[in-house]
């Protein structure tokens, strides 16, 4: 039985083309951006734009704008003071709850001094919600002087 003549030629065409390490590469970076546009569109519409924290003064700025304020002190707390037309939902209620915020809205959510508020931005952008936290939470935001119906305790 004859023996099978093994091919001795390079590889030509395309798959030579594709074993140049600057078309690998391309390659790579190329699949690298559809990957950061999947994950970067992932959070859908503004959910992408809004930081995750902001300061008083920017919180302040989009509730002058008509932003939903949520608040998730306890109700002692907001006894004591609150911002004008801010909603009240506790944050051990907050899961509970979600109905009774506006899913078609961005949120800021607001505390005594800023703990809070992330975990209660992290429920909302868990349940899909567009969502942001207050650093220094009301405590601040009273300093500052901005809107309050109430006085802390001294």
């Amino acid at each position: 039985m004859p023996k099978k003549k093994k091919n001795t030629q390079s590889r030509s065409g395309f798959s030579a083309y594709l074993r140049k390490p600057a078309v690998q590469f391309g390659l790579l970076a190329l699949v690298a951006l559809i990957v950061y546009l999947i994950a970067s569109s992932a959070g859908g519409g503004t959910a992408s734009t809004l930081a995750r924290d902001i300061n008083v003064d920017k919180a302040y700025e989009m509730y002058k704008g008509g932003t939903f304020l949520l608040d998730v002190r306890t109700q002692e707390e907001w006894d004591e003071y609150h911002v004008p037309n801010a909603t009240l939902i506790p944050l051990d209620q907050l899961p509970n709850r979600l109905s009774e915020v506006l899913k078609d809205k961005e949120i800021v959510v607001i505390c005594r001094s800023g703990n809070r508020s992330q975990e209660g931005r992290d429920i909302l952008l868990n349940a899909g919600y567009t969502a942001t936290s207050v650093t220094g939470g009301i405590k601040e935001w009273y300093a500052k002087g901005y809107d309050i119906e109430g006085a802390p305790a001294q």
